[in-house]
């Protein structure tokens, strides 16, 4: 049987189950990372808050899936110990908005896709589909088994 697992922000999570679908909601200035090996059925979401870990280390310490320098990291080690490999792996990004738009300077959004864009570079990881910036809302959905990914924002929906 099949479910639903729904990815909180800060958070990560993976299904290693056909069918299951994994979701996070209410990613602003966030950004939610997906991966999914079709070979080895691995797939899962990760929603971090902010880039940088050294905003606040002892947090990052306690929760390092709050920011992407070190979530994103950890999420992969994750995924590679549940058996998906890398150049197998498909990898979609959305959030990183702009949903204060008098807050200009600090731009957390867009600072938030630079570390991802950032690290998958230097890790010679591709983006395979992304929805970034801007300033609407999105729930990112994945579908474990089919791979699909596909995100909500303002009552439509739109497949990456």
């Amino acid at each position: 049987m099949s479910g639903r697992i729904v990815v909180g922000i800060s958070e990560r999570s993976f299904s290693t189950q056909a069918g299951d679908q994994v979701v996070t909601h209410a990613l602003g200035s966030c950004v939610g990372v997906v991966v999914h090996d079709a070979q080895a059925c691995v797939g899962g979401i990760l929603h971090y808050m902010l880039p940088a870990s050294s905003l606040d280390p002892e947090k990052s310490r306690i929760n390092p899936f709050m920011f992407g320098d070190t979530g994103i990291p950890a999420f992969f080690r994750e995924a590679y110990a549940l058996g998906a490999v890398k150049d197998r792996m498909r990898v979609v990004i959305a959030g990183g908005a702009r949903v204060i738009e008098s807050v200009q300077t600090l731009d957390i959004g867009a600072r938030n896709v630079v570390i991802a864009r950032k690290l998958f570079w230097k890790n010679g990881v591709m983006i395979a589909a992304e929805d970034v910036e801007g300033n609407r809302p999105r729930t990112l959905f994945l579908e474990v088994g089919s791979g699909k990914t596909w995100f909500t924002t303002r009552g439509e929906v739109f497949e990456l």
